[in-house]
């Protein structure tokens, strides 16, 4: 009889690994190692898990790259919206999290596998993001998750690796990082205590420029097309140029505290220059460019379309409904925008738009009025105080 097909989501780390191996052994499936890399893994990196998952027993290895699938349906959204979980965060890996489990799904649906593995443990978001989307996507594949349902320690995990002959520096680490195309997040070490910040060591990119310089960024129809007037058609690279830029002077650094979906309280570090860049320099240009009613209905639905994604509701209709209104919002947000950078901050200096909705030939604000009289703004600004003097009128008693 033909082995069972399963398809392990294949990080290359501790868990993982762990799963490629015993499911190998232990279970005697074919193991089809499937690393879903949407932006977070280097050449190097990936040609070392290619090596590691045939040595670990592994059947068959690919690299499924979903990085400009995830730009084009989830983070030029995210830029749209100017999406950042509790004010703060750029939901950055987390948000990834969906589209390597639709590209697993895809892949397992794709070779006949009768079962999709990962290594997510039953305290976090990642079991959420994975399970739902293969219930969907993969409906009557077996999701086997061990990390989970043994309740496994990286001892044990470790201990089994060596006696099988694997060998690998899987030692406990400080920290744990989660490297992406829209930022880093950092969990572990003094993340664990509330009244803890992150020492300078626990950043993987560290401060090395001083001083401050200018960054240009411009967008078309609200898509990053230019970053200092050098034109990058691919958005990949120009988020890449953004972060090569910023990530020296230590920008885009923070804590985010928020709720989990399975409703724990969740703490994580952070870096994100590229994203938090982007994003300002992207509200800034709407700030000129969008009516104040735009401006406010699209934070409305872009909170939503944040906490959707990260609560692993990608799938669910309306987010296509959101990401249309997002998408049209956009229609004349255009221009360049003028950063000014230093370390760990940076301030947003001015926009240069056909679009600016500022340069009026109604007025200049503080200045002079000249579409309307000193009249119609007396008039206006009775009108407008109407319902408060009927009010006041009749409650006296309440006046302030």
């Amino acid at each position: 009889m033909d082995k069972k097909k399963v398809v392990v989501a294949f990080s290359g780390g501790l868990d993982t690994s762990f799963t490629v191996m015993y499911l190998a052994k232990e279970k005697g499936y074919d193991v089809y190692a499937a690393c879903a890399n949407t932006g977070g893994f280097s050449p190097e990196q990936l040609k070392q898990n290619e090596e590691n998952a045939y040595k670990l027993g592994a059947t068959k290895y690919v690299t499924l790259d979903v990085t400009r699938e995830y730009y084009d349906k989830s983070l030029r959204y995210m830029i749209y919206g100017n999406v950042l979980r509790n004010g703060t965060y750029p939901i950055s890996v987390s948000s990834e999290r969906i589209f390597q489990a639709l590209a697993i799904a895809r892949y397992a649906n794709e070779i006949g596998a009768s079962a999709i593995a990962h290594g997510s443990t039953g305290a976090g978001n990642d079991q959420i993001r994975f399970d739902m989307t293969f219930l969907v996507l993969a409906p009557g594949v077996e999701i086997i998750t061990l990390t989970r349902d043994m309740a496994l320690t990286r001892e044990f995990e470790i201990n089994y690796l060596n006696e099988h002959g694997f060998s690998a520096d899987f030692a406990k680490l400080k920290y744990s990082y989660n490297v992406g195309i829209w930022g880093t997040s950092i969990c572990g070490g003094e993340i664990l205590d509330s009244a803890q910040g992150l020492p300078e060591s626990a950043y993987l990119k560290q401060v090395e420029k001083n001083g401050s310089e200018e960054l240009r960024l411009t967008f078309e129809e609200g898509e990053l097309k230019a970053v200092n007037g050098q034109r990058i058609d691919d958005p990949i690279k120009a988020i890449q140029k953004v972060e090569e830029i910023g990530a020296p002077y230590g920008i885009g650094r923070d804590m985010h505290v928020g709720d989990t979906i399975i409703g724990i309280k969740g703490r994580v570090g952070f870096e994100a220059a590229a994203p938090m860049l982007i994003i300002g320099a992207h509200r800034f240009l709407e700030k000129y460019t969008l009516s104040k009613w735009q401006q406010y209905w699209k934070d409305q639905v872009a909170n939503w379309y944040g906490m959707f994604l990260h609560e692993s509701q990608y799938l669910e209709p309306v987010m296509r409904d959101i990401e249309a209104m997002l998408q049209n919002s956009q229609r004349n947000v255009s221009g360049t925008v003028i950063l000014k950078l230093s370390p760990k901050n940076f301030e947003t200096v001015g926009v240069e738009s056909v679009n600016d909705l500022v340069k009026s030939k109604f007025g200049e604000y503080g200045e002079m009025q000249k579409g309307w009289t000193a009249d119609d703004a007396k008039g206006f600004i009775k009108v407008t105080s109407t319902p408060l003097r009927v009010y006041y009128t009749n409650h006296p008693d309440e006046k302030i």
